[in-house]
């Protein structure tokens, strides 16, 4: 299953990226490392990734700005692994695209097991990576309704204009979702985000709420949820969710 899994790891450590990458291998992952943001560039310029692992503290450029332009420029899913562990640090991560943020140091079977997290949630029909033509809407259907695919975490516009969300925006958007022209609460979703009920927490989500609504201008159209403040927020559409 993981031979098809191309993942790059970029970490200024040498004996630390090479301690990672040699431990990703022997999990069954493709693994290229880069020890800057110089040679991350040059990679992925030649070369497709799924998943990319970032340092923070880069000699070069900062893993959140690599994070900003991953989730700018490619479908590629973020682990943040640095020994910060601040909240800004924290917080601005996931503004940038993260999906999941580790501090070191770390288990290297942790990491693996997130990154399981999000690769292998919807594993169940023994296929990690599915070809997608066969969800997507054809020229000729028609679309009325928002629609939500679980297998590739793709939102379709009623237009039918698309685009992908990280493990923790399809998370979010999914518990809107279930309950359209209903509000859920926050304390609901920090629950179903696995945010603690706390600083932290609550602003990690309203920065997910914050991606969400950037993504106005890639759909050519307005995400409907709407703010209940200080309470929580609802999606205040008609949705299909397969």
């Amino acid at each position: 299953m993981t031979e098809k899994i191309n993942i790059i790891v970029v970490e200024d450590d040498k004996d630390f990226r090479e301690s990672m990458g040699e431990y990703l291998q022997m999990a069954g992952f493709n693994v290229t490392c880069a020890a800057s943001a110089l040679e991350f560039y040059q990679k992925i310029s030649t070369q497709q990734f799924f998943l990319a692992i970032l340092d923070i503290g880069l000699p070069d450029q900062t893993g959140i700005i690599l994070a900003q332009y991953i989730r700018t420029n490619t479908d590629m899913r973020i682990v943040m692994l640095t020994a910060i562990s601040s909240l800004d640090s924290k917080v601005k991560a996931y503004e940038a695209g993260a999906d999941i943020y580790l501090v070191k140091p770390i288990d290297f079977a942790e990491l693996v097991a997130s990154i399981y997290s999000i690769l292998g949630r919807l594993e169940k029909n023994n296929s990690i990576i599915k070809q997608q033509n066969h969800n997507e809407p054809t020229l000729n259907q028609e679309l009325t309704q928002w629609r939500l695919l679980r297998n590739d975490y793709t939102l379709f516009t009623p237009q039918g204009n698309k685009t992908t969300l990280t493990l923790k925006e399809f998370d979010l958007f999914e518990k809107l979702a279930w309950s359209p022209n209903t509000l859920v609460k926050r304390c609901d979703l920090l629950n179903t985000l696995n945010y603690e009920d706390d600083e932290l927490g609550n602003r990690a989500l309203d920065a997910l709420i914050h991606r969400l609504r950037r993504k106005n201008e890639v759909l050519l159209c307005r995400i409907p949820i709407k703010t209940f403040h200080g309470t929580g927020y609802s999606f205040t559409e008609m949705i299909l969710i397969e």
